[in-house]
């Protein structure tokens, strides 16, 4: 049955000429330790989502021969609408009579022109026609075009804990006998990264950093998505050091010297020089693959000079957690004499090609020195919320941090994140005595910290981050039509304040559409949330079953 079924896909890809086979030219082969991860060579642990065929039945039964050709499509390149009809796409693709919106001009009644993977012209309409008679035109009146989101901070399986983790605080306060990730079997993590590309792509974000240990195990999935996606491989060398810590009490468990474990630090570096091997320049240079050290008081100096080394010969960024907790900086200051990001410092892991994820308890001192050493700071302003916390995000911007922004744990929505970041930062900047409270920052500068911001912290910054002609076609296209943006005196301001996920029209990434007409076109949206709805039933049964949840509700008068 499965057999007959890829059959019946393989001809209907090559009769629809979405799949193109050409012959393969030896002289530009990478050598066999860069091969690309879509080879017939590549790892079997990371199949394709062939079509019409489920996860499952593809995972049990398709034949090596099969998956070598279906695994050179590229969803990009073969999209699939969910019903099963394949999306055809021009080469050149033209939005007419649209507003195009930067964090820095906003222009109105032009046209963008869209050829191959790259921003060819915005200009009049007429005139842009002009030059591209035979192109795909995209009506764009009553629209505006954004570049696409870029988030910098993410872990994708963790929307297994959605709708909890958000509530208990940093130490998790609510004490389950079991955790939710315990509980995914099989592929089960696989599938809750889906519906997180799912959410990203709905929500905007045309760029992600995937951060976490073993990222090789989802690269597939996040490859196949459609998304632009940087995967951060987060290694640690310390044996006796529990991290990420939480808590002055968790702290205080360690009482002897960190010790740390060459072994260790050498097994996390071949994951990331395998990783980077396989996946970094794939898929038409989608993927990228940056090194990452999990945490601060996780890491030796060693492995802190191996993962920057690492990123300097390879010309990649980097990432690390930084000030997350009280205790964090407690147990450095206990057991190295120095604050976190003196520690960096100290260690020469501080620069441009670092973004530190969090800093949301940096004193003075340290913001000082990440300001001068001109790190890049990704601001998860939703879940500092969630946690209670407002990071001093205008002393790092004075200091010299260009800032950026992430989810974190949980969501994957940056379009939400960019208006608590502005409101949380407002609020900080009363709360320090700024004149005029509420005039800053501006829409407009959040805008800049989702684009350009994540652009400078993916080593992008001339590819991604503005809508200019030569840069990536990596865009949202948004229903301006709506009754919560009009009128609007500035649309970015009316998008930021008033706007949400659904204006998200359509998005783009690398010039080819992931959603159009809100229809995710690079995965069956339908089938992938039927099974992580019924996966979830039956682990959130079992955790509360083990350990019902105590909501410390406020107490309410009368």
């Amino acid at each position: 049955m499965i057999a007959k079924r890829i059959s019946t896909l393989i001809r209907h890809y090559i009769n629809s000429e979405v799949v193109t086979i050409s012959p393969v030219d030896t002289s530009t082969m990478k050598p066999q330790n860069s091969r690309r991860p879509d080879d017939k060579t590549r790892d079997p642990d990371h199949p394709r989502n062939p079509g019409d065929l489920t996860r499952r039945e593809w995972l049990a039964g398709a034949g090596a021969g099969t998956a070598a050709l279906l695994l050179e499509r590229d969803p990009l390149r073969a999209a699939v609408r969910s019903g099963g009809t394949p999306v055809q796409q021009a080469s050149t693709v033209v939005f007419t009579n649209t507003t195009v919106a930067n964090p820095d001009t906003v222009q109105d009644d032009v046209a963008l022109a869209v050829e191959g993977n790259l921003i060819a012209a915005i200009g009049p309409t007429d005139e842009v026609l002009e030059r591209y008679p035979g192109a795909e035109t995209y009506d764009g009146r009553g629209k505006a075009l954004f570049p696409g989101l870029i988030n910098c901070h993410a872990h994708m399986r963790a929307v297994v804990a959605r709708g909890f983790n958000e509530d208990f605080g940093f130490p998790n306060t609510a004490n389950l006998a079991i955790s939710p990730a315990s509980l995914l079997e099989g592929e089960e993590g696989n599938l809750m990264v889906q519906v997180a590309a799912l959410e990203a792509i709905t929500t905007g974000t045309t760029t992600i950093v995937e951060y976490t240990g073993n990222v090789q195990r989802q690269a597939g999935v996040l490859a196949d998505s459609g998304l632009r996606c940087v995967l951060a491989e987060g290694i640690r060398d310390a044996e006796n050091v529990p991290g990420p810590m939480s808590t002055q009490a968790m702290a205080r468990t360690v009482s002897e010297t960190p010790r740390f474990s060459e072994r260790l630090r050498d097994e996390g570096m071949q994951r990331i020089n395998d990783l980077f091997s396989s996946w970094h320049g794939a898929r038409n240079g989608r993927i990228t693959v940056f090194p990452a050290a999990s945490l601060v008081e996780t890491s030796s100096p060693e492995l802190l000079r191996a993962v920057r080394d690492f990123a300097e010969t390879n010309d990649l960024g980097y990432t690390i957690h930084l000030n997350q907790s009280r205790a964090e900086y407690e147990f450095m200051v206990m057991h190295h004499g120095l604050r976190p990001s003196e520690y960096l410092d100290r260690h020469d892991f501080l620069g441009p090609r670092l973004f530190a994820a969090h800093a949301r308890y940096v004193n003075h001192e340290e913001i000082a020195l990440l300001g001068s050493s001109g790190t890049i700071i990704s601001h998860q302003a939703g879940m500092a919320a969630n946690r209670g916390i407002s990071p001093p995000i205008p002393e790092l911007r004075t200091a010299g941090c260009p800032i950026a922004l992430g989810t974190d744990n949980n969501t994957n929505d940056v379009f939400e994140v960019m208006r608590t970041a502005l409101l949380t930062e407002r609020i900080r900047r009363n709360r320090d005595g700024d004149e005029v409270p509420g005039l800053q920052p501006q829409p407009e500068d959040i805008l800049a910290d989702a684009t350009q911001g994540g652009a400078l912290a993916v080593q992008q910054p001339d590819a991604l981050g503005t809508l200019e002609v030569g840069k990536k076609a990596d865009l949202i296209v948004v229903d301006t039509l709506r009754p919560h943006l009009v009128p609007a005196g500035r649309i970015i301001s009316a998008l930021v304040h008033c706007g949400h996920p659904g204006d998200i029209e359509s998005v783009m990434v690398d010039g080819r559409f992931v959603m159009r007409d809100r229809e995710v076109l690079t995965m069956d949206a339908g089938a992938i949330l039927r099974e992580a709805d019924a996966v979830g039933r039956r682990i959130w049964g079992r955790v509360l079953e083990a350990s019902p949840l105590n909501v410390p509700r406020l107490t309410r008068n009368g």
